[in-house]
């Protein structure tokens, strides 16, 4: 069972907030367009809002990407949105891959031009692919995100694991209807591939209060199930995102469990999120943000930008308060990256 290792980050003094948490991950969100009609996110598809800013050029996230790397972040994920509907998209990986400090660069997509594009990413530096994927029955799949196009985003997840990523995982949230009767499909999924299948909580956000009432299912549920099958935790990795994976002795591939909802979910958080209009988000759940924009217009401006990224980390709150019913600002989770 291969799983990736990162080379160690370098030697820095790394960014650390008010409870001593340590902060290695940056969330990039490099657009919040996306193609698909997710229920649980975009239901109606994405609609431009009057009067917002640009989203961020490359020029303006080397910049970004540059001063986190100053202050220890080695881990980047580039996410939208759909990033790769940004036709710049392969560019703004390989320049970002391509600055000291930054030793890995993960991205998570819809999958659409996967199969298609992943030896290019992959070229361009992309170490790890995360692919979208709540249901493996087509009919299902086509209701969930609006797209008939299972059988595409399944065949990008096999052009994945050709073109040699270090990660390859399936990102697949947990909804009441769309539970119990695909289980068997995962685990299928999962046995022959080595891939890493994560399931991840419906979280509430401002725009999905009705549905998320209606759909959410606990994933200590998933948790039991794996473990009355034989399945064991593995140790979390350095740099890891929040999720707990298992592995089974018959299975090349592992099921995650990524459980927001969980008390202590918080506690080991080492990611930070920039969003496409420039603004620092502390959590996913927060209130509006940080604006860094106007000091990403220059190279001459690094110092500055570390300085106030520095003086924001006091703010980041111990833990998000969705068990609470609080989303914070977030209307939906294209609109900072997920």
């Amino acid at each position: 069972m291969a799983l990736f290792d990162p080379p160690p980050p370098p030697q820095t003094e790394q960014l650390q907030d008010g409870f001593g948490r340590r902060f290695s991950y940056l969330r990039l969100s490099v657009t919040e367009r996306c193609n698909f009609r997710c229920t649980y996110c975009l239901p109606n598809g994405f609609h431009k809002q009057a009067g917002l800013p640009q989203e961020l050029s490359r020029d303006e996230i080397r910049r970004a990407v540059q001063a986190f790397a100053r202050l220890g972040l080695w881990k980047l994920r580039l996410t939208g949105g759909e990033p790769t509907v940004r036709t710049d998209f392969t560019q703004i990986a390989s320049e970002l891959a391509g600055i000291e400090g930054i030793r890995r660069v993960a991205m998570t997509t819809n999958g659409y031009r996967l199969a298609r594009s992943a030896a290019e990413w992959r070229e361009a530096g992309v170490d790890a692919v995360n692919v979208s994927i709540d249901t493996l029955d087509k009919e299902r799949f086509a209701e969930v995100t609006g797209k008939d196009l299972l059988d595409e985003v399944v065949a990008g997840v096999d052009a994945a694991l050709s073109a040699g990523f270090g990660a390859v995982k399936v990102n697949s949230v947990l909804m009441r209807d769309l539970g119990g009767s695909g289980w068997q499909d995962v685990l299928t999924f999962v046995r022959h591939r080595d891939v890493a299948w994560r399931f991840i909580e419906l979280m509430r956000t401002t725009g999905n209060v009705q549905l998320h009432e209606r759909q959410a299912t606990p994933g200590a549920k998933v948790r039991e199930r794996l473990l009355d099958a034989g399945w064991y935790a593995l140790a979390r990795r350095d740099g890891a995102g929040p999720a707990v994976e298992y592995a089974h002795p018959d299975y090349r591939g592992r099921i995650g469990l990524i459980a927001p909802y969980e008390h202590g979910f918080c506690d080991s958080c080492n990611r930070l999120r920039l969003s496409s209009r420039g603004r620092l988000h502390l959590c996913l759940f927060g209130k509006d943000g940080l604006d860094l924009r106007d000091l990403l217009q220059s190279d001459d401006q690094q110092d500055e930008l570390v300085a106030r990224i520095v003086a924001a980390m006091p703010g980041k709150a111990r833990g998000h308060r969705l068990r609470e019913g609080d989303s914070g600002a977030t209307p939906h989770l294209a609109s900072i990256g997920g």
